[in-house]
């Protein structure tokens, strides 16, 4: 008898382990936009003797999807773009970790893993993270049936540079050759966000994005996010210590004033300490070790009243 209920339970925990971590390609036809046809490389996955995990030389971009149980299902969803200066992504602490997370209060989360901009691999290099953004919301969109998911309840998170593209998708899901509606996230949450590429801007981010040789004023203006936000833009979530030496706050503060002054629903806490990079990590950091805890009443409150 023993052994039939260990064995039950150990059935039902690899098949709940393997559900919650389903991988979906972006573009299954293989059909990649923007790639260079017949170029070759190789993904790397380096944990980093810091125990941030770093993916680099992504090809084939994916969503993995962390299931929450049906008994705690909301129905929100929330797609997360780990940050690393469109260089890497710190696919564990602003992905992975975070997911779990929101499973526990009852999201259904997808890491978006994304292309990282790179003029061998592909055309129109700034396009493509947004590209890649853009089909992920679509795809959990369509599919909102099979995760058990309001199609109404669907936001985006991002941190760092991922808070720039997430902010961009917030800001651009309606425009260029594939705008659509399906692509519109129904609110972010941005930690420690990129936002500018202006005179307070992450370098590093803009130059990926970019190009070093690619940063005319309007193109600069275009992926600044804070001057595309509309009335259109969805409710948002702001997160960032006022002594990040990496991204300067003003980052944060003054999408928050863009917002206010187009009638965007906003949010923002701006904590002294806790610097860049942090994610969930907020033990050590006072005030900052809060924010979880406020952002999750945020979404409730938002969710709950769709």
């Amino acid at each position: 008898m023993r052994t039939l209920l260990a064995t039950t339970f150990l059935t039902m925990l690899f098949s709940q382990t393997v559900r919650s971590q389903e991988i979906i390609k972006l573009w299954p036809d293989g059909n990649i936009p923007n790639a260079i046809a017949g170029v070759q490389i190789d993904e790397k996955a380096d944990p980093g003797s810091d125990g941030i995990m770093r993916i680099s030389n992504v090809s084939v971009p994916t969503l993995t999807a962390y299931i929450p149980t049906k008994e705690k299902a909301t129905g929100a969803a929330i797609m997360i773009c780990p940050g690393g200066g469109y260089s890497i992504l710190a696919s564990g602490h602003e992905g992975v970790d975070v997911a779990k997370w929101f499973n526990e209060m009852g999201v259904t989360a997808f890491v978006l893993k994304y292309r990282l901009p790179d003029a061998k691999l592909m055309t129109n290099q700034q396009e493509v993270p947004l590209l890649d953004a853009m089909q992920g919301m679509t795809l959990i969109r369509q599919n909102a049936a099979k995760y058990g998911i309001d199609p109404t309840k669907i936001g985006v998170m991002g941190f760092s540079a991922g808070g720039h593209l997430a902010s961009t998708l917030a800001t651009h899901y309606n425009r260029g050759p594939k705008a659509s509606e399906q692509a519109k996230p129904n609110f972010a949450i941005l930690l420690y966000p990129v936002v500018t590429f202006g005179e307070k801007a992450h370098t590093g981010s803009r130059d990926k994005l970019l190009g070093k040789l690619n940063t005319s004023p309007e193109l600069v203006a275009y992926y600044s996010n804070e001057l595309q936000v509309t009335s259109q833009t969805p409710p948002t979530f702001l997160v960032h210590s006022e002594d990040d030496k990496a991204v300067p706050v003003e980052n944060s503060i003054n999408y928050y004033l863009a917002c206010l002054k187009n009638g965007v629903p906003v949010e923002m806490h701006l904590y002294p300490t806790g610097g860049h990079g942090y994610g969930l990590r907020t033990a050590k950091f006072g005030s900052l070790n809060t924010w979880p805890e406020t952002c999750k009443a945020w979404l409730m409150a938002l969710t709950a009243t769709k």
